[in-house]
């Protein structure tokens, strides 16, 4: 696992509870509107179809409620910057995979509904501070917040890929996704020679060599924030997005393939 940065962006616990929230609710309303047909179509996560998918979003979200229901860890030993390269495996959680498997709810609006209850009467009475175990360890619930925002997102791309169909974004989630995945490609590859820009919610110079002081830097990579969350989560390859034009890099530091993903 990378070293954490010794200093960590900050995140608005307000707005990322609030945000996250949100998020499940355009999910939410999306889902409910999805014919037999749409949720029996293949999506790029492998063998899930949509219907998989939703209610692997549903079982994600709806956890935070269940954590907050045991009892605390003993301490929060997983940080933010630890987190993205702690999830190796998490994806192919056994139990999981065999309730998909079975089907979690044939009534996806109905399971959607409970999880929504459930998890906002959980948040409404809890403090950010408090630590909740995850399945990478134990963590603060203001930053497990923040993880859970990385999720939704993805997966709101994940749907939209998978049904044609054009979803919101909450923009602090949004926000908080593309920040926190841009500084764990600084924790994996820290350094000064290379500006990521990813407009407008993130700038982060990484990778050994000559940094830069003044001036428009040597090598930059800029790129929007759903394609950074696509390569960061190896949802896209490099060269792909290098080829359509998602991406733009100059200087001879500024390809970053081999860094990528930053997480699985």
């Amino acid at each position: 696992m990378p070293p954490a940065r010794k200093r960590t962006r900050s995140y608005d616990p307000v707005r990322v509870r609030t945000a996250v929230l949100a998020q499940f609710g355009h999910i939410r309303d999306t889902v409910g509107t999805l014919t037999a047909e749409q949720l029996a179509l293949p999506t790029r996560l492998g063998d899930w179809t949509v219907r998989e998918l939703a209610e692997h979003i549903a079982l994600a979200f709806g956890s935070v409620a269940g954590a907050l229901d045991h009892p605390e860890p003993a301490k929060a030993d997983v940080t933010l910057l630890d987190w993205p390269f702690a999830t190796a495996g998490c994806a192919a959680d056994p139990e999981e995979r065999a309730r998909l498997a079975a089907g979690v709810s044939p009534d996806l609006p109905a399971l959607y509904g409970r999880t929504a209850e459930t998890v906002g009467a959980a948040l409404a009475g809890s403090s950010g501070e408090r630590p909740v175990r995850t399945r990478s360890g134990g963590m603060r619930l203001a930053d497990h917040l923040v993880t859970l925002a990385v999720e939704l997102v993805v997966h709101t791309d994940d749907l939209a890929e998978a049904t044609g169909l054009d979803l919101p974004y909450e923009r602090q989630a949004l926000a908080a996704s593309v920040r926190l995945l841009a500084d764990a490609l600084a924790v994996k590859a820290p350094g000064g020679s290379v500006e990521l820009r990813i407009p407008p919610y993130a700038v982060v110079q990484c990778v050994e060599g000559p940094r830069h002081t003044r001036g428009t830097p040597p090598n930059v990579v800029e790129t929007d924030p759903l394609t950074w969350l696509r390569l960061a989560t190896g949802r896209e390859g490099w060269a792909a997005a290098r080829e359509a034009a998602r991406v733009s890099a100059s200087g001879e530091r500024s390809d970053l393939s081999a860094l990528l993903p930053v997480m699985a």
